[in-house]
């Protein structure tokens, strides 16, 4: 059971959680400016006040995206929703983790409640909660989990790429 848990965590975030160290030694203000843009705490999220109409379609857009082409197992659709320069994991790692849980699982990722919850015209972050479904393909066995999600976008060469995923699982 705690390798499934383990798997889940890698497949869910990858390596997508920042390096805690590196946060501590960066100036409280710039530290602030990089912060997730809610609690988990509650039932409550609220979505980002003065989201323009167009960028809200094209951030829920790539959202989308991000979790369909990881559903459909596409790596190089994965690869485009993905920034390059991400804050949060290392790109080419994240593209190697992705194939090995391609080759091993069949997985199946279900946003709800998708909610633009910080927004500026360089970074939005994403709220969803996850509904995972995941069969291991060698020996059929299945597990399921639900959690909250913060995908965090930045704007690159004028599109929205992921830079960084928080993932926190419900007991």
């Amino acid at each position: 059971m705690k390798k499934w848990l383990l798997v889940v965590a890698a497949c869910l975030v990858l390596t997508a959680c920042g390096n805690k160290e590196e946060q501590s030694n960066k100036d409280p203000e710039e530290t602030e400016k990089e912060s997730i843009g809610f609690e988990v705490l509650g039932e409550s999220i609220e979505e980002a006040a003065d989201i323009p109409v167009a960028e809200k379609a094209n951030i829920v857009a790539v959202f989308n995206e991000y979790i369909d082409a990881f559903n459909a197992e596409d790596i190089d659709r994965y690869a485009t929703t993905l920034s390059k320069n991400a804050k949060g994991f290392d790109y080419e790692k994240d593209l190697q983790e992705a194939k090995k849980q391609f080759s091993q699982y069949k997985i199946n990722r279900q946003a709800d409640d998708v909610t633009i919850v910080k927004y500026n015209e360089q970074e939005a972050q994403v709220f969803a909660n996850l509904n995972i479904e995941m069969t291991e393909e060698t020996t059929d066995t299945e597990l399921k989990s639900q959690g909250r999600q913060v995908t965090v976008f930045v704007k690159e060469e004028g599109s929205w790429k992921v830079s960084s995923v928080y993932y926190i699982g419900n007991n």
